[in-house]
């Protein structure tokens, strides 16, 4: 608080007749300016609440996630943001690795851990890469649960990296166990760098995540999925409205390490990617369309580095919250 010094001093009644007059007149325009600045504040007040949703916002994050590491947000700013826009915002820790039913199941706790908090009657999931399948099995075990599911670059029929991924690597190969060992040390290690102690298993996440594992999920859990290649799903099944957007661009920023792998990753795929995971894939529901944005620029990493002429990751969140608030979700 800044103080104001009072200073004494010999004033001729002239002077102060002057200073009152002063004060008057400053008063005047205080108030003045307080008036005219009124509708400024109640059009930022208003705008404040652009994303406040009628059911409390599940983050889900997807495969080798995490909520915080490091002092380093998953989401990186997109639940601060949310929250500045009025939405009440919550971010689940499933395993890092797994199969999409037992990520599922760990997700239906929290999901009912969330409504007790709040008193609501549902959630919106929104979930990124595999936190998208993720978020499907909630609200195709208990729909009664869930307003919405959006998901961000999810493979929702498999992709093709893992495809390759489990060719590479034979059933019962040396090769196949190794690798699965250092994929489960390190969710490990994210576990306990996050406080997450959840049952790691980077073979269950590798087939829940290939075209055949996704084909099997799929034939359980089929609302919203295009019935088409590249279609779009139906957006409202069970009470459950279904919504997707994707990224179709690997190498966004040459400043961003992590393009240069996904890069090479997206050549695999043969048509427009995140890197990890095509667009086509990626479609759930109504499809919110394609951005200029690798897989990790979907929740605005690395670091918010990205594409300077595409939109930013965080206000596709935005928008999606209002969107969602207009639909009474």
């Amino acid at each position: 608080m800044i103080r104001l010094k009072r200073i004494a001093a010999s004033r001729t009644k002239t002077t102060g007749r002057k200073n009152g007059a002063a004060r008057r007149t400053a008063g005047a325009l205080l108030v003045c300016g307080m008036l005219a600045l009124a509708p400024m504040t109640q059009t930022a007040q208003a705008a404040n609440t652009s994303a406040q949703t009628t059911y409390p916002i599940v983050l889900v994050h997807g495969m080798l996630g995490f909520d915080t590491v490091a002092g380093i947000d998953y989401w990186y700013g997109i639940p601060g943001e949310l929250r500045a826009q009025g939405a009440k915002v919550f971010v689940a820790e499933v395993a890092a690795t797994n199969s999409s039913e037992v990520r599922g199941e760990q997700l239906l706790k929290q999901v009912k851990d969330v409504l007790a908090l709040t008193g609501a009657s549902k959630v919106n999931l929104i979930g990124h890469s595999h936190g998208g399948p993720t978020a499907r099995y909630v609200s195709g075990v208990a729909p009664q649960l869930v307003a919405s599911v959006t998901t961000v670059g999810s493979p929702h029929k498999g992709s093709k990296v893992a495809d390759v991924l489990g060719d590479t690597l034979p059933d019962g190969s040396i090769s196949r166990a190794v690798v699965v060992s250092v994929v489960n040390a390190f969710s490990s290690l994210i576990g306990i760098l996050s406080g997450n102690n959840t049952p790691q298993n980077g073979l269950g996440a590798l087939n829940s995540l290939n075209t055949a594992g996704s084909a099997k999920f799929n034939a359980k859990f089929p609302d919203g999925v295009p019935t088409t290649a590249c279609g779009n799903g139906s957006e409202l099944v069970n009470g459950v409205r279904y919504f997707s957007w994707s990224g179709n661009q690997p190498l966004t920023n040459v400043f961003d390490a992590s393009d240069y792998p996904l890069s090479l990753a997206g050549v695999v795929h043969g048509e427009a990617n995140d890197g990890l995971v095509s667009t086509c894939s990626a479609r759930l529901g109504t499809y919110l369309g394609s951005y200029r944005q690798n897989h990790l620029d979907e929740v605005n990493q690395m670091l918010g580095l990205r594409d300077l002429f595409s939109v930013s990751p965080v206000t596709l969140y935005v928008n999606q919250a209002a969107k969602l608030k207009q639909l009474g979700l």
